[in-house]
């Protein structure tokens, strides 16, 4: 608030000198007699004109900082000056109210000048400062481009502020040139006028002043402005930098998706089979993602070696802790390779503690197989079907594994079992059984052929027989006949299901033949019969008399 009564006493005396202009014009007005009246009114008319436009750039340049800063600075050295005489002055005071009073009033100036001890110095000395050019973290990627831009923004906006400032006193210096023209022109009218000399004097000691600082200004926005400009130019020259990895980035990832894109076509057109199409699929984006990952890691990465050698560390002190998960990725990389599973395979997998799972492979990912349980014979035993299985991929070097549909095979070995009893025609019963198998799995058989003859160019396998087969054995209630016959490996159920019906149907269009089951035969002696149907009786008999007792009750 103190600041602010000083700024208001600064302006009242620029004001007061005005009046005092235009009241010593009064006074030289009275002096005139008639004849130069309307000559003098006519003087009067454009003195006052010119005093009016001398109030409208005071009111102007009210509140430019520049001028706001100099007034303070003029406040502060006025201050000193009054104190510095109540403080001569008080030394020849012996009244001691008065004494009292005065060293009240040193008390005030200096709290006034404690106020105003920045503008003690050099009045422009803050305006004239520049700011500190913001540190610069180097653009080393594409992410931090927008930072880049931030700080180009942030130097700008301070080039600006310095520039406003600047403006602010050029406009300032015009205005008080313009005021000292009009000045100068009221002197002409009333020369010789003290209050107007002394504003002169003291207005050319001001422009000379903003002047100076206006000189020194520009030098320094000169400097500065270079310095900002260097600094942008260096930012946009990383920025241009990193846009250019980044498009050359951009394009080696568009190169090796077409090329994705021009495989999978390939693919699609020359591999017929699904599951062999769905594997290359997936090993051809498998290795899209790895090339991609190691252009981004040699683009970004200076020291590569630096990054081998941390790797290296880490990677052994992972393939420790993490064995299993690696032991699956090189379980993958065999599989990739070898083939030895695909995509919609039927394949059976055996735990350590002895459960069992069959179900079609679904996926093969980097660390496990992935199959959907479909029902089986397994299935059958505890009853349940249709789970999603996750078998690690270092189950193939660990576990027991097998694979019902191995490069192409469709087809499996199935039997049924049929106990006959001892005294069945057992030839006959072989020839009903060997022929239906025989009808049911013709097709099947065929198939095997040509399976089996594409297996011999990879594998040393004989040529067996994939006709059906039966044998005969002993066995405690009578002669199992055991029928083997080829089946699709994705449907053994429905064809065993089919074959039994059919071969049950047979035997029981023979009297000769017979199913055997477990039996057991109770011998009695006859005293034993005798008492049994004396106890029957004795019971049926107690039954009759309590039934008759019931209704005569009743």
């Amino acid at each position: 608030m103190r600041v602010l009564f000083l700024l208001f006493i600064s302006f009242v005396a620029i004001f007061a000198d005005v009046n005092k202009t235009e009241n010593s014009l009064d006074i030289n007005l009275s002096n005139l007699n008639l004849a130069q009246t309307k000559e003098a009114n006519i003087t009067k008319n454009i003195i006052e004109n010119l005093q009016k436009d001398v109030k409208n750039i005071d009111e102007t340049i009210k509140d430019n900082i520049w001028l706001t800063q100099y007034q303070n600075h003029l406040s502060y050295q006025k201050l000193i000056k009054e104190r510095d005489e109540l403080e001569r002055q008080i030394k020849n005071i012996k009244n001691k109210d008065k004494r009292e009073t005065m060293l009240d009033d040193i008390k005030i100036y200096d709290e006034q000048i404690l106020l105003l001890s920045e503008f003690e110095s050099m009045p422009f000395s803050r305006l004239l400062e520049t700011k500190d050019i913001p540190e610069y973290k180097k653009i080393t990627t594409p992410f931090t481009i927008l930072s880049g831009l931030s700080y180009i923004k942030q130097l700008n906006s301070e080039k600006y502020e310095y520039r406003s400032k600047l403006d602010q006193i050029m406009i300032l210096v015009e205005k008080l040139k313009e005021k000292n023209d009009i000045l100068m022109t009221i002197n002409s009218y009333i020369p010789n006028d003290e209050n107007i000399t002394k504003s002169l004097s003291e207005l050319n000691f001001t422009i000379t002043e903003f002047k100076s600082a206006k000189n020194l200004g520009k030098t320094t926005y000169d400097v500065y402005g270079k310095r900002i400009d260097d600094r942008i130019n260096l930012v946009r020259s990383d920025i241009k930098i990193q846009l250019k990895r980044a498009f050359s980035i951009a394009g080696w990832i568009i190169f090796i998706l077409l090329l994705s894109f021009i495989l999978k076509f390939i693919v699609k057109k020359s591999i017929k089979d699904n599951e062999r199409s769905y594997t290359a699929n997936k090993f051809i984006n498998f290795l899209n993602f790895t090339l991609i990952i190691l252009i981004l890691i040699f683009a970004y990465i200076d020291n590569v070696s630096y990054l081998v050698t941390v790797l290296g560390f880490a990677s052994a002190g992972l393939a420790i802790a993490m064995k299993d998960m690696f032991m699956s990725m090189l379980g993958w990389g065999v599989i990739m390779i070898g083939g030895t599973f695909r995509v919609g395979d039927r394949i059976k997998a055996r735990k350590a503690n002895g459960e069992i799972y069959v179900g079609d492979i679904i996926d093969i990912s980097l660390l496990r197989m992935t199959i959907y349980e479909d029902v089986t014979m397994t299935t059958r035993e505890n009853r349940r079907a249709g789970r999603i299985i996750f078998v690690p991929n270092n189950y193939i070097f660990t576990e027991l594994i097998s694979n019902y549909t191995h490069s192409g095979m469709k087809t499996v070995w199935d039997g049924i079992d049929i106990l006959l009893t001892f005294d069945s025609n057992y030839k006959k019963a072989t020839y009903i059984v060997k022929n239906i198998a025989r009808q049911y799995s013709k097709g099947y058989t065929d198939i095997a052929k040509k399976q089996m003859n594409k297996l011999r160019t990879q594998y040393s396998i004989k040529s067996p027989s994939v006709e059906p087969r039966i044998f005969h054995f002993f066995e405690p209630y009578g002669i199992l006949i055991s029928i083997w016959y080829m089946t699709d490996s994705y449907a053994t159920l429905g064809l065993r299901s089919t074959i039994s019906g059919e071969i049950l149907e047979a035997f029981e269009k023979e009297d000769d033949i017979k199913i055997a089951y477990p039996t057991q035969t109770l011998l009695f002696r006859k005293e034993d019969l005798l008492e049994s149907k004396k106890e029957m009786i004795k019971k049926a008999l107690n039954e009759e008399l309590k039934n008759k007792e019931l209704s005569d009750k009743g």
